[in-house]
């Protein structure tokens, strides 16, 4: 077994750099609770950015495929970064469980080439037709849509994230020859254009215009905003996407209801099951990054709010109470941090240790994200119970993260059978 790298290289450092400024200006804290209230999906401007601009969707595609040529280390870093910006787009469902999932199937086949090639160039977001709680492991989970042998598609998938907005749905569904995995485009890729927005391309030369509105400009959020109800759309023929109200509003969950749904088979049984079983791996590897930028934002947040808020003529931070629950916290991140790079480095290098070091990350990083945004919100006082103030969108997300792509008691069972550490019986 190789020895892990946890460090981060200067190329990564330097990704890092570009993304955190990328979101410090176009998604500050006032823009996602904006986002949060709206109806759109996701933030197209600023996915345009990120995605297509910076490169940043084809990072695990590779150069022939229309890719950076990079691995779950870049992605990674990016994670991070998404997660301490709790930023609305659809990064972990697009450029990470869609992408490889479509990485698994024969990529010199050219309709797969085509889809890879779109999700890499930012063009299309894709989505991985399954419950965001599905956990990687155990093979394939049983799929809930029928194919024909025309291909059309029939049936229900609930609670999937990204299916709103997302041109190209990957769905596993069971065929006349038995289990593969389909692709249903909502959207002809040529013309794709992001949800919610019809906008005039820019003048060539001319600088794009940041479309987050100043703190004067802003109106104020209302204490108990009402979040409106967004009915079901019907995405393409006989596909309806059935947006849901989920905890986290900046990670939008949608039913999806097929019937006679034109599609087509890009792998059969083996191949697909496989493919799945991949990207759901890397689902949860990838997701214990942003559970560490969620946790390292709430740390820095709550050490900057009690060293300048006032209490009995000194900063509440000097009380030693509260210094020993930071320090805490700052141990768990530490911790997390080894944890989410050695799951990432794992899947870099596809390593066959891989599923070990990826449910050990999500068994640790998951609950430390939440208890880093538990004491955010508490340690912040009565401005850390209201809307204006972002804590609870990072509790928010990390209660989400919790769950997705299997709960901590799940990949603590699944590193049991792993290593071979049977649970005490009686």
């Amino acid at each position: 077994m190789s020895t892990p790298d946890l460090l981060y290289s200067e190329a990564e450092d330097d990704l890092r750099a570009a993304v955190r400024s990328l979101l410090a200006d176009r998604c500050p804290p006032s823009a996602v609770l904006a986002e949060a209230e709206g109806r759109r999906p996701y933030d197209p401007s600023l996915w345009r950015s990120l995605a297509a601009e910076m490169g940043t969707a084809g990072l695990l595609v590779p150069d022939k495929l229309g890719g950076q040529g990079a691995t779950a280390r870049e992605a990674a870093v990016v994670l991070e970064e998404l997660g301490r910006a709790v930023a609305p787009v659809p990064y972990l469902t697009s450029a990470v469980l869609a992408t490889t999932a479509l990485l698994g199937c024969d990529t010199d086949e050219q309709h797969v080439a085509r889809l890879l090639g779109a999700l890499a160039s930012g063009r299309a977001v894709g989505a991985l037709a399954l419950p965001l709680s599905t956990p990687p492991g155990g093979g394939a989970p049983p799929a809930t849509v029928t194919a024909r042998g025309d291909g059309a598609l029939t049936g229900r998938v609930t609670a999937v994230a990204g299916a709103a907005g997302a041109e190209v749905l990957l769905v596993p569904a069971e065929g006349p020859d038995g289990y593969g995995l389909y692709a249903v485009e909502t959207t002809a890729l040529g013309a794709a254009e992001a949800p919610g927005t019809a906008e005039t391309p820019a003048a060539p030369g001319a600088a794009e215009t940041p479309t987050v509105p100043s703190a004067a400009e802003t109106p104020a959020t209302p204490a108990t905003p009402a979040v409106p109800a967004v009915p079901a759309v019907p995405a393409a023929p006989g596909v309806t996407v059935e947006p849901l109200t989920p905890l986290d509003l900046t990670r939008p969950l949608a039913a999806l209801h097929l019937t006679e749904a034109p599609a087509r088979r890009l792998a059969g049984p083996d191949r697909a099951r496989a493919s799945v079983g991949r990207a759901l791996t890397a689902g949860a590897g990838l997701l214990a990054s942003e559970q560490l930028g969620l946790a390292e934002w709430c740390l820095t947040e709550t050490v900057r709010h009690t060293k300048e808020r006032h209490q009995f003529g000194r900063p509440i931070g000097s009380f030693q109470a509260l210094k020993h629950r930071m320090a805490g916290l700052w141990l768990e991140l530490v911790s997390a941090r080894a944890t989410a790079r050695h799951a990432a480095d794992a899947l870099a290098a596809d390593s066959p240790e891989a599923p070990v070091a990826v449910a050990v990350a999500q068994a640790y990083c998951a609950r430390a994200a939440v208890h880093a945004a538990q004491e955010c919100v508490q340690l912040h006082g009565g401005i850390g119970m209201t809307w204006e103030h972002p804590a609870h969108l990072y509790l928010k997300r990390a209660k989400s993260d919790e769950i997705a792509l299997g709960t901590p008691g799940r990949h603590r069972e699944a590193l049991a059978g792993l290593v071979d550490l049977p649970a005490p019986v009686g």
